[in-house]
């Protein structure tokens, strides 16, 4: 067991736009203006955003019939050749007419602007669906199940000009998959990854005609890389595409909305035969997400064999786990709209060996955006921890955690406050989440992380690297008043400092700013703040719960004086500080995977 450190890193899907700096906040807000506009001018009226990715946004409204259409727009910043997929996916979208996919409409060019022009899907994307409702129930998991095995088998039997000619969407996900509560039909969203398959599901090349097979570039893969979240490892390793993409973007989308993960890596750790699933139905999706290829490839063709049957199984709703918090979190009884941002340091004890040595190499605004950043070089349980991290963002939550890990057991400190009550069950299953994967980490070393609320965070400019930043009047650092009784706090406080200095800290705050913090940090009181200076601009993120009303003329004067002394500080990195309210360390046994758990053969036998 090697001691290891942690770098600082931020771990949110995608950057709030509260925490762009003024200029490029104002450049997205007039490009979506902008976009806005020019389909108003086409007629269409009750225009929304209703998406953003990598490549593009997504805008819906009323066309002139009152039907419900989606408008998709490319990133005008991307390169020619990128922004010309959008094109490719107008393509792919005409070759599928089928009730689980939207219809396609039409692409055109508007002032070199392409937009593409489709149906509506009715109801949520299962994203959204899953972050409310926590693990989804048995019945909608198989019903999912057997919509997209029929799916799968209608794009695999796909022909053009009388040939097969497969079509493999490429990122399955949850957030690509709208659930209609009403009907309980499935719609397949985003075809921009989708790509004519180069082999048939054994591996085979796609063409009977010899000139095809010999003008085809069977060399180089086709298929565009997804979301590593969600796909296989042949697809991340740029195989030739394949039906097979698609069955594992599936299996990792079933896992993830059974589980409640937001991620295909928690399965070792957390089994699908752990997930009160039926247990022909878990022992599949299980051999779908193995190592061994093969396994997968058998498991893949039962899946599409079985669903059918398995579609008509009894599955009432049934109590299966206790889902009892396993850490404490405080609820705001008044909800409040929060852009919650999840930041932690010392990054390298997760980056145990690299598994993708040539990773770097691939040319994609995806990889930069999902895979690079912080997830190269992870086992597959430790991108599940960090991944799940990443959930509590998707949560209006503030708050923080520290765990240390010993050879002895899995050491838990935090604090959290949610502000939306009816996310309470939802939270609490991706809290007990981030625990079931931290016991199942077997190293040695801490791991920190502060959530807050970006639309906090104070922004500033300066037009030289070697002016000191000035300071607005009237500026502050919010903080709220959540006074407690005596009895509730411990009398051993956490401090600022207990842990020492971190090391993968790069920015040295001024001794003036110490000095108030060490003074800040014998005021009861729960939060954090992080300087992130770079060479024109600085944001300081926080969030201050004062627990001692009678001590808020002081905070609130040293609070004041931090904000005064912003101009004495010089270089540039990141530098924070997270204080919790007590000691109030929870002690959990190492436990490697979760024992099996799986649905009852006979459910009403089930007490």
């Amino acid at each position: 067991m090697y001691k290891h450190q942690l770098r600082n890193f931020y771990i949110p899907e995608e950057q709030s736009i509260y925490l762009l700096n003024a200029n490029d906040a104002k450049k997205l807000k007039d490009w979506v203006a902008l976009c806005m506009d020019e389909l108003r001018k086409l007629g269409y009226r009750d225009i929304e955003l209703v998406g953003k990715g990598a490549y593009g946004f997504a805008f819906a409204g009323l066309d002139k019939a009152g039907e419900q259409c989606v408008f998709k727009f490319s990133r005008i910043n991307l390169p020619q050749h990128i922004q010309e997929r959008l094109a490719d996916e107008a393509y792919m979208l005409s070759q599928i007419q089928h009730p689980n996919v939207p219809r396609y409409i039409t692409y055109q060019l508007v002032k070199k602007q392409g937009i593409l022009m489709m149906g509506r899907a009715r109801g949520i994307d299962l994203e959204q669906y899953s972050l409310r409702h926590g693990r989804l129930p048995v019945r909608l998991i198989i019903d999912i199940a057997a919509q997209l095995a029929s799916l799968l088998k209608v794009l695999r039997s796909h022909q053009k000009d009388g040939e097969a000619c497969p079509i493999v969407h490429g990122d399955i996900k949850p957030s690509n998959l709208v659930y209609d509560e009403v009907s309980g039909q499935i719609s397949l969203v985003d075809w921009g990854s989708s790509v004519f398959a180069q082999t048939d599901e054994q591996g085979h090349y796609l063409s009977n005609n010899v000139m095809a097979l010999m003008s085809a570039d069977l060399q180089n893969s086709n298929a565009r890389l997804g979301d590593v979240y969600f796909i296989g490892a042949e697809q991340r390793a740029g195989a030739l595409s394949s039906p097979r993409f698609d069955e594992q973007g599936v299996a990792g989308t079933l896992y993830a909305l059974a589980s409640g993960q937001g991620c295909r890596f928690g399965r070792k750790a957390i089994p699908a035969r752990s997930l009160g699933l039926p247990n022909e139905f878990a022992t599949m999706l299980d051999s779908l997400l193995a190592d061994d290829p093969g396994l997968r490839a058998q498991a893949g063709d039962y899946f599409l064999k079985a669903m059918p049957r398995l579609a008509h199984l009894v599955l009432p709703d049934l109590t299966l786990f206790d889902d009892s918090p396993q850490l404490p979190f405080g609820i705001n009884a008044q909800s409040r709209e929060l852009d919650t941002v999840v930041y932690s340091s010392r990054k390298s004890f997760l980056r145990e060996h690299s598994e993708e040595d040539g990773i770097q190499y691939v040319d994609d605004v995806q990889l930069e955006r999902y895979y690079k950043n912080y997830l190269e070089g992870m086992g597959e349980t430790e991108k599940a921890f960090v991944a799940a991290v990443s959930r509590l963002g998707r949560y209006p939550v503030v708050g923080g955690l520290a765990i240390h890990w010993q050879a002895q057991g899995v050491y838990v400190d935090c604090h959290f406050h949610l502000y939306q009550q009816a996310l309470t069950d939802a939270f609490t299953l991706a809290l007990n989440n981030v625990v079931t994967l931290a016991r199942a980490i077997a190293k040695v070393g801490t791991f920190k992380a502060c959530l807050f609320d970006a639309r906090q965070t104070i922004h500033l400019a300066r037009e030289h690297a070697e002016h000191a930043f000035t300071v607005p009047a009237g500026l502050h650092i919010p903080y709220e008043v959540k006074a407690v009784s005596n009895a509730e706090l411990s009398s051993k406080q956490h401090s600022y400092f207990e842990d020492g200095k971190d090391p993968d800290e790069q920015l040295v705050l001024p001794d003036a700013i110490m000095d108030d913090l060490a003074q800040l940090n014998l005021i009861r009181h729960t939060g954090c703040i992080i300087f992130e200076v770079t060479a024109f601009y600085m944001k300081i993120h926080s969030y201050f719960h004062l627990l001692d009303a009678d001590a808020e003329v002081q905070f609130a004067r040293l609070l004041a004086n931090i904000v005064s002394k912003i101009p004495l500080i010089r270089g540039d990195g990141v530098g924070g500080f997270m204080k919790l309210p007590q000691k109030a360390t929870r002690k959990f046994s190492h436990q490697l995977v979760l024992p099996t758990c799986v649905y009852p053969a006979n459910p009403y036998s089930h007490r």
